[in-house]
């Protein structure tokens, strides 16, 4: 495809200005780090002494992370916390990344999700996981902390440009919710964008979406082995959801953006050689499209944009973000 770096450029400068309101299933991904000292006698394991142990946000909270360093931190989040230790050290990370948690509800009953990883030093050079232990409250809102969300994304929705609902399946985006943000969102003419993994056809009438392969492969109903394929699917994906455009992410193999009126484009991925970590990767994406779409740039340069933006985080361990600096020096070497 031919790339206007001009256009793409005066987009990317833009990506400051949006504000942008993200809604989901706020987690922290805990790395706790140490270096394995011998096997216990107590059962054939790992003792390892601990090093340090970095809180990273994750979830919707990535998303989140991602746009507060394009755009100076112009950004909310609405989900719910938690009243346990693990709320305080998410709301002290969210602090530290300039992201405004004022819309965030608390909910005793619920625990704050928490992923903790636990990665070990075997030598100098190799750092791997050991294993993983997930904190979190499976079963949908109450109620009660249903209609608290619900109420601040009301009180919220008209401050921002544009609004991501990232879903992941742990409870906080719950139907209603669905329901009442894409309404309230088309009612100030804001763009909605929405990352989920599945059930993709319960979103109507948004801006747009960005699942990836397998979760679009699953929603369709059939596999995507060519271009053709994809067409299908994105065709489908319009058609029942009402968006103005859908980006499918696919791994290795690029982008690809359906827009109505049989408008496709494939978008070959960037640097593949230097790919060291995924993770994160589909919330950069998502944040970075979202902004650019806010932003003025159409479908198809946003996904451009949100593809260089992989790029650079894919480089990098665990959930990681960019800048507009880095991006724009991308843009240099494409």
């Amino acid at each position: 495809m031919d790339i206007n770096k001009e256009k793409l450029v005066s987009y990317i400068k833009k990506l400051s200005e949006p504000k942008i309101l993200v809604i989901g299933d706020l987690a922290m991904d805990e790395m706790v780090y140490g270096d394995a000292e011998r096997i216990s006698r107590e059962a054939p394991v790992l003792i390892l002494q601990h090093t340090h142990t970095k809180p990273i946000l994750g979830g919707a909270s990535n998303a989140a992370h991602n746009a507060a360093t394009l755009n100076n931190g112009k950004v909310s989040v609405i989900g719910v916390f938690g009243e346990d230790y693990q709320a305080g050290q998410l709301e002290q990370a969210f602090k530290e990344a300039n992201i405004d948690t004022k819309y965030v509800v608390h909910d005793e009953m619920r625990k704050t999700i928490t992923k903790t990883r636990i990665l070990g030093s075997i030598t100098t050079s190799i750092t791997q996981q050991i294993v993983r232990i997930d904190r979190q409250t499976n079963a949908p809102l109450s109620q009660e902390t249903e209609k608290k969300v619900i109420e601040n994304i009301e009180k919220a929705i008209p401050e921002y440009d544009v609004v991501v609902l990232s879903n992941y399946h742990i409870g906080t985006v719950t139907p209603l919710i669905i329901e009442k943000t894409i309404e309230i969102a088309n009612k100030y003419n804001k763009k909605i964008v929405v990352d989920a993994q599945s059930d993709l056809y319960i979103y109507k009438n948004i801006t747009s979406m960005t699942p990836n392969l397998p979760d679009t492969q699953k929603s369709v109903g059939f596999e995507l082995k060519t271009e053709e394929d994809l067409q299908s699917a994105g065709d489908k994906l319009l058609e029942r959801t009402n968006a103005e455009s859908i980006l499918i992410t696919c791994g290795a193999d690029g982008m690809f953006v359906a827009e109505k009126n049989n408008k496709y484009t494939k978008i070959p991925v960037f640097n593949k050689s230097e790919v060291f970590d995924v993770t994160g990767a589909g919330d950069t994406v998502t944040a970075v499209y979202s902004l650019a779409l806010a932003a003025g740039a159409d479908a198809v340069y946003a996904a451009l944009i949100g593809n260089i933006a992989a790029s650079i985080v894919v480089k990098q361990w665990g959930c990681a973000t960019t800048t507009v600096d880095e991006l724009l020096a991308a843009v240099t070497k494409l």
